[in-house]
């Protein structure tokens, strides 16, 4: 049945590149295998024969990612957790669909990788304020669960208190924690609870959601919950910051920061937790560290000169790149202007990705190969394929602005949205724009563009430096030069 709640999406994507193009078709098979009824609710399960349901740290993040092929479905992917919430606003960290009905598990908070994509759907619903108003109580009353159970010790820092609170299967830093842990007692663990990093961030993304939602409602709290995002921002950066190592630390639970160098401050970037300066630190000094987290390929769980790492090729977050890691970091990445090294980062993962048509959980830092390969059709390496190509290969919709950008290469990428379709076709170094058939920019590789739904340029954003030219027509509606992640808007009208 056509679900008339969402705009009605399609994507085609032709590239002279073959193994690109085998890669991503096989991309999109795999996605569509990973569509399941969940009891009249159609969801993409995290997929592999490991994951067989929806997780609150994969499935809202990749649903939006799927939006552009099926809003349906991507919306299914929001409403499982929305509509499956504790009478207490705590929401299932997993749920799985047996014997013809739900199990939800509400024993870790496992991720949260929610508020915003939970968000960005509404832009896919024709603007469904019903929807807004949902989201707006499941996000208050969430957040409302995280203040009054996980900050025991007062101190305004939100805790994790088992392995999957944060979702790192297996690693080491851990100390002997169990998985998951019910209830609203602390645990008294070897070293947790843990005073942590990410949980400060899911409070971050939900209020700063939140106030989001807010402004569209014009509900009058708005500039309550931006105080409050600031609150969770700024005591992140009191409590867990060390500003002599250019990065968050979790504090264990007796108040003293554990040691272990973690690519989960990338995560906090994901949550918009970070201000720009703290950023710029993680990512000059650690991200881009060819002893840490700049491996052959790159983004390992913990820094691989860290006496924590282990290079263990089997569900283990104490090593091993991760492909929810590449999902987490181009929203990271682009959120904070590092569109550059969002684009190394893709080419290097597709480069991978079309050597070896493997959609797995993990890859070996310094051989860039998949591990786990009996483990194929794993959710976030599909969605990755789909999502990097068609970031820096194609369109896509960011509520309601379309992003063009163009990478070296001969191909022509399709986004159909509503009754409209936007395609960028690149040829020899150059990219044009065209919505319905007619064009509406034309100007060289290696540059962003931003343009409303109707087609205007809003701004350009480049990948490399150099001089730009954007014309419509043959008409000049830019001319200058843009430097290495340099944004320029674009003010006259059109």
């Amino acid at each position: 049945m056509r679900n008339e709640r969402v705009l009605q999406t399609g994507v085609c994507f032709q590239t002279k590149d073959k193994a690109h193009q085998e890669v991503y078709d096989l991309a999109v098979k795999r996605a569509q295998e990973n569509i399941f009824d969940f009891g009249g609710t159609k969801v993409m399960i995290e997929g592999s024969d490991m994951y067989r349901g929806v997780w609150i740290e994969t499935q809202p993040m990749g649903g939006e990612i799927y939006a552009a092929y099926d809003a349906g479905v991507a919306l299914g992917n929001q409403l499982i957790f929305m509509r499956n919430a504790r009478a207490d606003g705590r929401l299932p960290g997993a749920i799985f669909f047996e014997n013809g009905a739900l199990r939800c598990r509400y024993d870790m908070l496992q991720g949260y990788c929610f508020p915003q994509h939970a968000l960005n759907l509404y832009y896919w619903t024709n603007g469904d304020e019903q929807y807004l108003k949902e989201l707006y109580v499941v996000l208050r009353a969430h957040d409302e669960y995280l203040w009054k159970w996980r900050d025991p010790a007062g101190r305004g820092c939100l805790q994790s208190w088992c392995v999957w609170d944060t979702g790192e299967d297996n690693s080491v830093r851990f100390g002997r924690a169990q998985d998951s842990w019910e209830g609203e007692t602390p645990p008294d663990f070897e070293r947790m609870p843990f005073y942590s990093m990410d949980v400060m961030g899911y409070s971050f993304d939900g209020r700063n959601t939140l106030a989001e939602i807010s402004r569209l409602l014009q509900n009058g709290e708005e500039k309550l919950w931006r105080e409050r995002a600031e609150y969770v921002a700024r005591r992140l950066r009191e409590f867990l910051w060390r500003e002599e190592r250019g990065a968050c630390f979790d504090r264990d639970k007796t108040g003293a920061f554990t040691d272990t160098l973690i690519h989960n401050n990338l995560r906090c970037m994901y949550h918009g937790a970070f201000s720009a300066d703290m950023a710029a630190r993680f990512v000059r000094e650690h991200l881009l560290n060819p002893k840490e987290f700049y491996t052959p390929f790159p983004l390992p769980s913990i820094a691989a000169n860290d006496p924590s790492f282990r290079n263990l090729g089997e569900n283990n977050w104490s090593g091993q790149p991760q492909s929810l890691t590449y999902q987490r970091a181009l929203f990271a990445l682009e959120k904070y202007g590092y569109l550059s090294l969002a684009a190394e980062f893709a080419g290097k993962y597709l480069r991978v990705m079309k050597e070896y048509k493997l959609f797995v959980q993990q890859f070996d830092p310094f051989l860039a190969k998949p591990t786990m390969a009996s483990h194929d059709g794993y959710g976030p390496a599909v969605l990755n394929v789909l999502a990097f190509t068609s970031h820096f290969y194609g369109v896509f919709k960011r509520r309601n602005s379309m992003v063009w950008t163009g990478s070296e290469g001969e191909y022509s990428f399709e986004q159909r949205v509503g009754g409209r379709r936007y395609l960028l076709v690149a040829k020899k170094g150059q990219t044009a724009g065209f919505l319905d058939g007619e064009e509406i920019f034309r100007t060289r590789t290696g540059v962003r563009v931003i343009t409303d739904e109707a087609g205007r340029v809003l701004s350009l954003v480049g990948l490399d430096g150099g001089d730009v030219r954007l014309t419509k027509n043959g008409h000049t509606v830019f001319a200058g030069e843009l430097t290495k992640d340099g944004a320029v808007q674009i003010m006259s009208a059109q």
